[in-house]
């Protein structure tokens, strides 16, 4: 095997459940952190496996389904398309983003835990346990809730309460009732094993003292429940959607979801070595190598099953092996507070909250991107507000994308598109070449104390400083009376601008994709360096492009109509799926020509089409810009549907909806595969 002097890492973020779409908080919590700390990585060098999934199997999913009235394994591979797709257009950089329910990873679990029992960790008990007679079933502990015996929270679930964090189990509940009937369960017996977590819970209290990257919060948490005697946790469920326990005797169990989806973080890697880059070997080179540092990014909610199960489960295996056949413990356990929405907690079934598929029709990507990191949970809870939304974005356009403007404009407009020569430093260079050549570590060293919110806001007031010394040093006067010397400011300050372009790539990768575009750079993002920021990356007499804004205001009036608007056509969506052949019938698809695109302003992706339906002319509005350029669709025949009611996108009224096939991140346009009028039926 080959060796290397760069540190290896496997990221994961916490596997988010299918039975529903994520909402903006799981996507802060776990997710978009986890990228942004992978992708940071990358620029530096590192070899990085990023890693997670969808937690198809426990009560969360059996209980959605049961409410669906459709099959668990539908809704399942269902729902994780979906939510894969999302992340996709998020731009959450996986090398395998997979699914619980998926041959090696029940593969490996069975097989894991057979190693366990064999090294004496797992005990077989006879125990009460609650069952709904209604629904005749024995409840695991998700399908139960009740009151939280510890702190009197109302709505705590079998396995743990959210109010206080503390670990139970469903008969510690007062007032239990069935999540599916709300009916009081009776108390019948019932056989289960065990992982013997009082064998394990010295070394674990050594591991977490030892660790000294575990925030503050979470070591405090854990250390706090070993105190208090970790009890004896059962590994298998009465329940039948799930991974079958491998046990002898087992063969009506299944594996605890969090007994099993914790160690998906391994069998992910597994499934990325074994079947996309087809080298089974970087499955031990990552896993099996204590160099590895592995980082699990969560919210509070999940901090006792990652710092307290998952090592557990992993010390017990590691048991009787060799050093080169342990698994690696974890690095670190970077954990957030909530994120609430407008102070209230997110809610799909009151309508509170964003979801992250009504955001990307809010708004730009990188607006959210921005605003979630700008306002990261790290040490309290704190909310999704509107107004700080717009201001966010208000700060990023005042004093990024201003500041950037400004300069390529004026490079543009005055040097001909090219990087003048520099002459002579003054104070004033001096200064900001020292803040230029700096803040490459100073935010990675944020980001390497998984600071990324204060990472961020380094970056913003890396900026300001920009736009002070641009300001300071007023090259527009300069240049009356000296060419050379307004030069030597401008190229310090593109400098700067490709300082701006990497420091983002974590964060906004769009928007560094973007800049450094208007910098003519012909290298990939992926191909350039976080040690590339300095005071010569962009050399006398390079030539840049012609620059456009980056950023645009955003009216939050109209995004919460829109809002409005999108739940509402849930709604309607939600009420009927299926299409009958008279329904179909009643639509009203048509060829038109398109004979103008223009691009819509405030809105990356969109186009306005200008088309001609032979007996009339329409205006459409189109989410094309990313797959199509301009000239590609002007004279183009396409297939629109007619009889839609208009709709307002970004102020302009669209009259009617083009019919594309889509595909991941392919979009195709319908096109007639034969030169018809335009006005054409189709049928």
């Amino acid at each position: 095997m080959t060796t290397t002097n760069k540190t290896k890492w496997v990221i994961t973020s916490a596997w988010p459940y299918v039975n529903a779409i994520p909402h903006l908080g799981t996507m802060i919590g776990s997710v978009l952190s986890a990228d942004i700390f992978a992708r940071y990585l990358r620029l530096k060098g590192d070899e990085v496996v990023f890693v997670s999934g969808s937690d198809s199997h426990g009560t969360p999913v059996a209980v959605a389904a049961k409410q669906q009235n459709v099959a668990v394994e539908e809704l399942a591979t269902r729902n994780h398309e979906i939510t894969k797709n999302l992340f996709k257009e998020w731009k959450i950089s996986y090398d395998n983003y997979t699914i619980t329910h998926n041959p090696t990873h029940i593969r490996f679990v069975q097989e894991f835990y057979l190693d366990v029992q064999k090294n004496g960790y797992i005990l077989e008990k006879e125990i009460e346990s609650l069952y709904c007679e209604k629904d005749n079933l024995f409840l695991p502990d998700r399908f139960v809730e009740g009151i939280c015996p510890h702190c009197g929270f109302e709505d705590a679930r079998g396995d743990q309460c959210d109010n206080c964090q503390k670990l139970l189990t469903p008969l510690e509940l007062k007032k239990p009732r069935c999540v599916i009937c709300d009916n009081t369960p009776e108390i019948r017996k019932t056989k289960h094993w065990y992982l013997d977590f009082p064998k394990l819970q010295d070394r674990l209290k050594k591991l977490i003292e030892d660790n000294k990257i575990i925030p503050q919060n979470a070591r405090q948490m854990c250390l706090n429940s070993i105190a208090e005697g970790l009890p004896e946790r059962a590994i298998t469920r009465d329940l039948e959607w799930g991974i079958p326990a491998p046990f002898k005797g087992a063969d009506d169990k299944t594996i605890y979801v969090w007994f099993e989806a914790v160690l998906g973080y391994v069998s992910a890697v597994k499934e990325w070595a074994d079947k996309i880059i087809n080298q089974p070997e970087k499955f031990d080179y990552f896993w099996k190598d204590d160099n590895t540092k592995t980082v699990y990014f969560i919210g509070k909610d999940n901090i006792i099953f990652h710092l307290i199960v998952f090592p557990g489960l992993l010390i017990a295996y590691n048991d009787d092996k060799t050093e080169k056949e342990k698994l690696v413990l974890p690095y670190n356990v970077s954990s957030t507070e909530f994120l609430m929405y407008e102070n209230d907690k997110f809610s799909k079934s009151r309508g509170v909250g964003i979801w992250i598929d009504e955001a990307l029709e809010l708004a730009p990507l990188d607006y959210w991107r921005f605003n979630l990191i700008y306002n990261r949970p790290e040490k309290s809870d704190t909310s999704f507000l509107w107004s700080e939304f717009a201001n966010n974005i208000k700060t990023l356009n005042d004093v990024i994308g201003n500041f950037i403007h400004r300069i390529l404009t004026f490079l543009n407009k005055q040097f001909k598109s090219t990087i003048p020569n520099r002459i002579r430093f003054d104070d004033l260079d001096k200064e900001f070449v020292t803040r230029l050549k700096s803040i490459g570590n100073l935010v990675g060293e944020l980001l390497d104390n998984f600071e990324l919110r204060r990472a961020l806001r380094e970056i913003v007031n890396f900026g300001r400083d920009g736009n002070v010394y641009l300001n300071n040093k007023a090259p527009w006067h300069l240049i009356k009376k000296d060419k050379n010397v307004a030069g030597h400011v401008f190229n310090l300050c593109a400098q700067a601008v490709y300082a701006l372009a990497i420091l983002l790539a974590p964060f906004i990768p769009d928007t560094s994709v973007k800049i450094l575009d208007y910098l003519n750079i012909p290298e990939k993002l992926n191909q350039l360096s976080w040690n590339s920021i300095n005071e010569n990356a962009l050399k006398q007499g390079h030539k840049i492009k012609v620059p456009m804004p980056i950023f645009q205001k955003l009216e939050i009036s109209e995004l919460k109509e829109e809002l409005s608007r999108i739940r509402k056509n849930k709604e309607k969506q939600g009420v009927k799926n299926l299409v009958s052949y008279e329904e179909f019938k009643k639509l009203d698809i048509r060829v038109a020509l398109v004979e103008k695109v223009e691009k819509v302003p405030k809105a990356d992706k969109l186009y306005k089409l200008s088309v001609d339906l032979g007996t009339e002319k329409r205006t459409l509005v189109a989410g094309l810009a990313e797959h199509y350029k301009a000239d590609e669709l002007i004279g183009k025949k396409i297939v629109i549907l007619t009889n839609l009611e208009p709709r307002k996108l970004r102020g302009i009224l669209s009259q009617g909806m083009l019919l594309a096939a889509v595909e991941g991140d392919k979009v195709s346009i319908l096109t007639p595969d034969k030169d018809l009028p335009s006005g054409a039926k189709v049928e």
